[in-house]
């Protein structure tokens, strides 16, 4: 970050921007898990998608996961790759051109597989999704597996034996997740699932994994998928999204105005929380920015749009900042990056590449014509 700190002011502000470097770091992780535990890995693009990487992640990771008939097209377009389709349901429209850009298949519901059986295509590998109704993920808002939960066949609506077009087991039941989580959750799968994954080939354990988090046990991760391999002799996925692009960018911002109200002060951005940074209105979390103090004056950070509840609490600086003062946020590249809107027309943050070497690369700037063709 040192090299990218000394250029700050000749980056357009605001802009997300991505550090190669980091970004690599967090590829050669995901390539020793690949390695040591036998298992692929894909890009889940519902947490990353920013495509000027995926050439680079494809000399690291196995390929990447779709949510839908656009995350297919790009990774099939900027992987050259065929996608791993999971959606939440298929469209009777988009049903023919998902399977012909996918190479594998999961059906969240058996009335989606019903619907679509007399469709399939040789060519791809097929999955029911399956919901354990367990997991460790404690905020219900990202639990795959709350009560209730849309997500995935539940065991008593599965049937005995797999149809002869299935031939994987597909599950999604973590978030933010360690090892040791995954090895709870595997155990709920084998009981309730064991005799489905003894007639499978593949399956796939789905995201939420924090493979590339300081700390992560990544050899007790390799250990239990290489023991879930020889176990069932089956083909192992994961597809994390948050893992990809963690702690590997920025949001580079700076401060337009600063208002006093009571004893609150507040600090506008040219940025927004609500329009930028969802994530951290929705968890709710507060985000890390650069040269934040433990201890000192307390700063609330706040959105330029008109959303009342645009802003977050808590921020701490030497003194009350200054207009024109840059605020970079940390681990802008996953999620709160790709969930980005449009709302209130408020300039959306350009797109960045850092390379130590070669210095910035302006990879996008969104204008007035990018705006007005998403309302129209």
């Amino acid at each position: 970050m040192s090299e990218l700190l000394k250029s700050i002011n000749q980056i357009p502000n605001p802009c997300f921007v991505i550090d190669e470097k980091l970004f690599i770091k967090n590829m050669l992780i995901l390539k020793k898990v690949e390695d040591l535990s036998g298992c692929k890995i894909l890009c889940a693009l519902k947490g990353f998608s920013m495509w000027e990487m995926f050439s680079k992640m494809s000399n690291y990771i196995s390929g990447g996961t779709a949510s839908s008939l656009n995350e297919a097209k790009l990774i099939n377009e900027k992987m050259g790759k065929k996608a791993h389709s999971c959606f939440v349901a298929y469209s009777e429209v988009e049903f023919n051109e998902v399977q012909e850009i996918s190479s594998h298949l999961s059906f969240n519901s058996i009335s989606q597989f019903n619907r679509f059986k007399k469709k399939l295509n040789g060519s791809v590998k097929y999955a029911f999704r399956v919901n354990p109704q367990f997991s460790s993920v404690s905020f219900e808002k990202y639990n795959p597996c709350a009560e209730g939960s849309r997500f995935g066949i539940t065991e008593q609506d599965l049937p005995k034996d797999l149809p002869k077009q299935i031939s994987g087991l597909h599950f999604h039941t973590l978030c933010e997740s360690s090892a040791k989580d995954l090895e709870d959750v595997l155990k709920e799968i084998e009981a309730k699932f064991g005799h489905l994954l003894q007639q499978a080939s593949w399956v796939n354990l789905g995201g939420g994994h924090h493979i590339t988090k300081p700390g992560y046990d990544t050899e007790l991760l390799c250990e239990i998928i290489q023991s879930f391999r020889e176990k069932y002799n089956i083909d192992v996925y994961l597809e994390p999204g948050e893992a990809i692009g963690l702690n590997t960018g920025y949001l580079v911002s700076k401060i337009e105005d600063v208002i006093k109200n009571g004893f609150e002060t507040t600090a506008i951005l040219n940025v927004s929380f609500a329009a930028h940074m969802p994530d951290c209105l929705e968890m709710p979390y507060k985000p890390n920015i650069i040269n934040e103090l433990s201890e000192g004056v307390e700063i609330t950070l706040g959105g330029n749009t008109c959303m009342s509840g645009d802003y977050v609490r808590g921020f701490k600086f030497t003194a009350t900042p200054l207009i024109g003062d840059i605020i970079v946020f940390k681990d802008m590249m996953h999620y709160t990056f790709v969930k980005t809107t449009f709302f209130n027309g408020v300039k959306h943050p350009s797109l960045g590449l850092w390379n130590d070497q070669s210095g910035f690369k302006l990879l996008k700037e969104f204008n007035y014509t990018d705006f007005k063709y998403r309302l129209s």
